[in-house]
Formats: structure tokens, sequence, C-alpha cells
């Protein structure tokens, strides 16, 4: 699946993703993720503010995967691609900077950014909706709601 305008609108509607990365070794970590952001026509900028576990993984393992879902809705993206660490050496760093920088509202620096060129992207949905076909985002949205005590 490429990464298409419905799955850029959806990754700019969720306001929490998480990123999966890998040591050397193969040691699993997942961390999540606040400010991102669709950058280009295949890549999704994250500025690293607190994850040093993330950025030491990337520079060993490009290897990364992305999971981007609205809590309500139940619905989103797993993407997976390399990523790269960018810093204030690089020439696309201050365009990454000032994108991310908007959401931050200057509270939380960051002197890095994870840059991750897309290379697959499959659904995420929630069981409901495969194994009851005939439910609505909005049936789902109550049912959430409900769940999480937001009603």
């Amino acid at each position: 699946m490429a990464f298409n305008q419905e799955i850029r609108k959806s990754v700019e509607d969720s306001v929490l993703c998480w990123l999966a990365t890998s040591s050397i070794d193969n040691t699993p970590n997942v961390s999540p993720k606040k400010i991102f952001k669709c950058y280009g026509s295949d890549k999704i900028i994250v500025a690293n503010i607190a994850s040093p576990k993330t950025v030491s993984n990337i520079k060993v393992n490009p290897g990364v995967c992305l999971s981007c879902i609205d809590i309500l809705v139940q619905k989103g993206y797993q993407l997976k691609g390399k990523a790269r660490i960018v810093d204030n050496t690089d020439s696309a760093f201050m365009q990454m900077e000032a994108l991310l920088s908007e959401m931050t509202g200057g509270k939380f620096p960051f002197s890095t950014i994870t840059e991750i060129t897309i290379q697959s992207a499959k659904p995420i949905l929630a069981p409901r909706y495969i194994l009851y076909p005939e439910t609505t985002e909005a049936e789902q949205i109550v049912s959430a709601k409900k769940s999480y005590g937001l009603s």
C-alpha cells in the first residue's frame, strides 16, 4: 500500500503514535511520540525530545515501524520504513525543525529529528470492525468513549 492521501490524513489526525525500533542485537523498543508530521511525499518526521534509546537504535538499525491510530474510531495505519537521525548539520534540519516547533510552541526543545521514509503501510482496525462488519465509525466512537469512561 502506497503512502497516499488517506494515510497522510490519518497520520495527521493522530495525536499520538508509537515508534518501534530494534537494537543491533534485535532488542525491541517502543516509544510513544507526540510531535510528528508528514514531510514530503513519502516521509514522516518526529522530534526527538526524550528518546535516547530510539536514537541509538536507529543509528545501528534503521528499520522502524510507526503505528498511528485514532483512539476513538480505532482505525489507523502501521507504517514500516527506514529511519535516519537528522541533526543541525543537515541542510534539511531547519525546515523540519520549524514544522515540528509549531507543534511544541517552543516548550519542548529537541536537537535531532527522526526522518522516516515510508516503504509499506497496512491498515490497523479494531477487531469489532472485522467480527461485526456492520459496525459504523459512529458506533465504534460511542463504544470507545464508554470503554474509556469519556461518556
